[in-house]
């Protein structure tokens, strides 16, 4: 036997198939009916597993055919281990097909909130095998394999069909250990602590504007190239980093990070589910597009 489990001496199969149908029909010329071949065919298989297996399977009478010994209980155990070959094969051609769905998103959203979510996609949809490719980058569907995409920005992407999926709003958020001591009677002093930023420090400007704090510079701290570690960073209490709620739901219930002040701004882009005309309507596309669309409108969760 090989590794994958099959008997090297197996013999011929379609010999083995045209034996097992002339034993059932006791006539080469019926069998040759069946198979749609030549009864020259069909004897030329019988003669080819004969040589093979070194035993005579059939009595060639003057005007019948007849079973040997050896015929009759070769063809017995063939039987039903044909009917099994098509029982199995009946099975695989009407099991449920699998489909990929490929989902691309930036990595911060895919960390801190469509990957947390995704087992209950998951769960609804089981025949569905997810892809999730996490990149800053604008993948052009047009050219890669890809189903359907959340990007952050204003909705307006070459050749994509685009659906507002939600809005967000920034405010600071630290670690708990930062608001001990004397920063649980006030309000925390921004200018004892460094700032966190995600690129650009766009988003502390506008929100020290807001909150009328003018002794603060908006440039000072660290950056990181990526706001779900730009988090981390402050859940390690590194700092104090502007945070998108959206991103930051889920260290706020589970206790990881906090919100040392009220004040939140609206954040001019939003989130857009992105995919291409032509595959919009694919049912998994379309399971998830409802499935996201309701978690997107529905409560936060933790989970």
């Amino acid at each position: 036997m090989y590794a994958g489990g099959v008997p090297d001496d197996l013999p011929p199969l379609n010999a083995l198939r045209t034996f097992a149908v002339a034993a059932r029909q006791r006539s080469f010329t019926r069998a040759a009916q069946e198979l749609h071949v030549t009864q020259t065919a069909v004897s030329h298989q019988i003669r080819l597993l004969e040589e093979h297996l070194g035993v005579s399977l059939f009595l060639r009478l003057p005007r019948r055919l007849e079973l040997t010994a050896e015929g009759e209980a070769y063809a017995r155990e063939l039987s039903p281990a044909f009917d099994r070959v098509a029982d199995a094969t009946a099975a695989l051609k009407t099991r449920p097909r699998r489909e990929i769905l490929a989902v691309t998103t930036m990595p911060s959203l895919a960390t801190c909130w469509l990957t947390p979510r995704l087992g209950d996609f998951i769960a609804r949809h089981p025949r569905i095998d997810v892809r999730l490719i996490s990149t800053e980058r604008f993948i052009d569907f047009a050219r890669e394999p890809m189903d359907v995409g959340i990007r952050f920005g204003y909705g307006r992407y070459a050749g994509l069909r685009s659906e507002r999926l939600m809005e967000d709003e920034l405010f600071p958020v630290c670690s708990p250990t930062l608001l001990r001591g004397p920063a649980r009677r006030r309000a925390l002093d921004l200018r004892r602590h460094p700032l966190l930023h995600d690129d650009s420090t766009d988003n502390w400007r506008r929100w020290l504007r807001a909150a009328r704090i003018g002794n603060v510079d908006p440039e000072q701290g660290h950056i990181f190239s990526d706001a779900s570690l730009t988090l981390q960073a402050a859940a390690a209490g590194l700092g104090v980093a502007m945070g998108r709620r959206v991103l930051v739901e889920g260290e706020l219930a589970a206790g990881r990070l906090v919100r040392p002040f009220a004040l939140s701004v609206p954040c001019d882009p939003a989130y857009y589910l992105v995919t291409l005309d032509q595959t919009a309507a694919l049912p998994r596309v379309r399971a998830f597009r409802a499935w996201v669309v309701s978690n997107a409108a529905g409560p936060s969760t933790d989970s």
